[in-house]
């Protein structure tokens, strides 16, 4: 589920209007949307029904979340196909000196919304005009915030303080906190201070690319909502704009602020999946470096000088067997470690091993009594030092001694 905050402490710049039309937009997507409302005027109610149900009656609310200690679940009304809200009531105007001595104020919010993260694809919260405990909540809890902006210089004045805000959060309680991006609304494109304003945003953002900021990959979004009549008439008869006027302006604009949002999901979505394939085909690699490593079963059975009996080539492949397996149980663990192999380092290690087989054929030839020590600078052991394995160092030592006897033996045996 993800959980963005619509925050802006200057009012009147549309926060609402975006919180309750763009959550309609993305249940028009098939999406699962919970709306919570965290300011006093319940405005982002009314674009639901025309009265809250926590005036209404006694029904919980947002207030008696922070207060009562009630489950955020137990708050939740469905108003729509696909969309949730949690009510405010106008007494969340108090709240905030109710919770002054409280200790862990600042979580209530993100505690209250365990076990909904299956329950919903997309949670928005309207923040109220401040940079008070309510709004701190909504950064806790949530994991991005979207900043809608009006096209005037003094909204770019309030951006710089609410930034400031969004850096101490990330800084002492929520790590997880990112601006996705900021929305121009009540846009006027004939406008020169609309343009003006729009490129120092733009700019601000870029050059903040590659930093450690909360808003180093934010975006400027190319959707400018524009002033349209029909987001403030839509409210007053408990609507959306997708259903007081499906095919206004402000329709078709927050629409496709939707579908900027969801398109960003999409190559998140993409990248991660690039990042888990990378990571698959390093092991994969690792795994054919390691096979390569391995001799096959019958290559064990064919090395030496010369033929050998039956008893010598059952001895040869099941040593082979065992040494392949032991191989085997190795290609898992090099998986992670293969992007630090160079070819070099695949070589070498190969000879090592070598190297340690040799120590133990010896081991095993001199407990046995079945074969005579073996130099490792022996010429017969080196000129098969190339991953044969014990089997091969034991044909090539038994079998130097005995060139001069092996002709007559192979001539009897051809005839």
């Amino acid at each position: 589920m993800r959980r963005i905050a619509v925050i802006n402490q200057k009012g009147g710049v549309g926060k609402t209007t975006t919180t309750a039309n763009l959550g309609a937009a993305l249940a028009a997507s098939g999406r699962r949307v919970l709306l919570i409302d965290l300011d006093p005027q319940s405005h982002l109610t009314m674009h639901f029904v025309e009265t809250s149900p926590a005036e209404e009656s006694d029904a919980p609310s947002a207030y008696d979340v922070f207060t009562d200690n009630v489950s955020l679940e137990k708050a939740i009304y469905e108003v729509g196909e696909g969309v949730s809200v949690v009510p405010a009531h106008i007494d969340l105007a108090g709240a905030e000196t109710e919770l002054v001595n409280v200790v862990g104020r600042e979580a209530i919010l993100r505690d209250g919304m365990r076990g909904l993260d299956n329950r919903f694809d997309y949670l928005l919260v309207d923040c109220p005009p401040s940079l008070g405990t309510l709004t701190v909540n909504a950064l806790v809890a949530c994991d991005e915030v979207i900043i809608p902006l009006q096209a005037h210089f003094l909204a770019l004045q309030g951006l710089s303080k609410l930034l400031e805000t969004v850096t101490l959060v990330r800084q002492r309680i929520n790590p997880d906190i990112r601006i996705t991006g900021v929305v121009l609304c009540m846009f006027d494109a004939g406008t020169k201070l609309a343009t003006e304003v729009a490129e120092d945003i733009g700019g601000f953002l870029e050059s903040s690319r590659g930093t450690d900021s909360a808003w180093a990959d934010a975006k400027l979004f190319g959707t400018r909502i524009r002033r349209n009549i029909k987001l403030a008439e839509s409210p007053s008869y408990g609507q959306t704009v997708f259903s007081y006027a499906p095919t206004s302006n402000g329709a078709i604009d927050y629409r496709k602020l939707a579908d900027e949002l969801l398109a960003m999901q999409i190559r998140e979505a993409d990248a991660a999946t690039g990042a888990v394939n990378r990571i698959s085909g390093t092991k994969l690699r690792s795994r054919r470096h390691v096979e390569a490593r391995t001799v096959p079963v019958d290559e064990h059975a064919r090395v030496g000088a010369g033929a050998v009996d039956d008893g010598e080539r059952k001895n040869q492949v099941e040593e082979s067997h065992n040494e392949t397996h032991a191989v085997e149980s190795e290609i898992d663990a090099i998986g992670c470690q293969e992007e630090a192999l160079s070819e070099s380092d695949v070589s070498g290690s190969g000879g090592e091993c070598h190297h340690e087989r040799v120590e133990a054929s010896r081991a095993d030839a001199a407990g046995n009594g079945e074969l005579e020590a073996v130099s490792l600078d022996d010429p017969s052991v080196a000129s098969d030092s190339n991953d044969e394995g014990e089997s091969g160092v034991a044909d090539a030592k038994t079998a130097q001694p005995t060139h001069a006897s092996d002709e007559p033996s192979r001539a009897s045996q051809t005839s």
